[in-house]
């Protein structure tokens, strides 16, 4: 029970600090960046601080890991202690080192995912919308075929045979989330398409680059950016699930989904600690939501 316990304090003190950090914005800044700290409500502000806090974890790992990501550095499974304020994994490796390692991997490896799927998927789909036709039509047929097969089954299928290394991973993962994305750019981009300044720009001559660059992706960049947090929630629920499966980031490398399952055991001896990386996955997506809600929110142009 203290460890839930504390599990609930630590939360209170996120949204407590995000409340003194929203209050100190609003004090402090001027114009537009006041107006947008007014509309910022507490779940985007704790979400935003929990994103920030990841990324300072993924990006100081080397400073803040106590031990090496794959030195054994006592006995398996050890208590907590304070030579190891979590405890040791099934062959004795440090637990909060593999934790705060398994930020820059997990998150690392998702956001990159995240990235080529929504270059791929959002070119190919504005392109697809633009030009029309047979390209529009083989395009879209060969994603609805795609998207027929369920997300996890066809990225297991395509890992058992390109293999399980970290290209790999996201290389298949990219290709079957880009299918998504290319349906909500092909969307987006077809009620752009048809508007006077597309054609406009058309009648001038402007190529097909120039018009996806400077006249359609950034009057589609607020669904496009809501989506890729939500794609990038859902990438990085995909890796952790497949890690856990046993076909994702390959061990001795630090990975939150693999964590759970190597520590599994630990369950049923009422220990906590195969926990903690699921919730660091569980926060962060929480988190990110809670963004990506707000910009969808400040997108639609509804006032409270």
């Amino acid at each position: 029970m203290s460890f839930f316990l504390w599990v609930v304090l630590g939360l209170a003190v996120l949204f407590a600090v995000a409340a003194g950090l929203r209050a100190v914005a609003r004090t402090t800044l001027t114009g537009s960046a006041r107006t947008l700290a007014n509309d910022m409500p507490l779940t985007a502000a704790f979400g935003i601080l929990v994103i920030l806090i990841y990324a300072f974890v993924a990006i100081a790992t080397p400073v803040l890991a106590p031990f090496p990501e794959r030195e054994i550095v006592g006995t398996q499974f050890e208590a907590w202690s304070a030579e190891h304020p979590l405890g040791t994994d099934r062959i004795g490796r440090d637990m909060l080192s593999r934790l705060i390692y398994g930020a820059r991997n997990t998150v690392g490896i998702a956001f990159a995912t995240t990235a080529l799927a929504f270059i791929v998927g959002s070119v190919l789909g504005i392109w697809a919308a633009l030009t029309g036709g047979w390209v529009d039509q083989i395009l879209s047929r060969f994603v609805d075929a795609l998207m027929a097969i369920p997300a996890l089954i066809f990225s297991l299928l395509l890992l058992t045979i390109f293999g399980t290394s970290i290209t790999a991973l996201i290389l298949v993962i990219a290709s079957v989330d880009a299918t998504r994305v290319y349906r909500l750019a092909r969307a987006v981009a077809q009620g752009i398409v048809v508007m006077d300044y597309v054609e406009a720009a058309q009648l001038r001559g402007e190529r097909s680059w120039y018009l996806i660059r400077r006249e359609i992706l950034p009057n589609a960049m607020a669904p496009l950016v809501a989506e890729f947090g939500l794609r990038f929630c859902f990438v990085f629920l995909a890796i952790s699930s497949l890690s856990f499966l046993g076909l994702g980031i390959k061990p001795p490398t630090a990975d939150w989904g693999s964590m759970v399952r190597d520590n599994a055991t630990l369950i049923t001896f009422g220990d906590v600690t195969p926990l903690l990386p699921a919730g660091c996955i569980a926060l962060l997506t929480v988190a990110v939501n809670f963004v990506v809600d707000w910009q969808l929110y400040r997108a639609s142009g509804l006032k409270e």
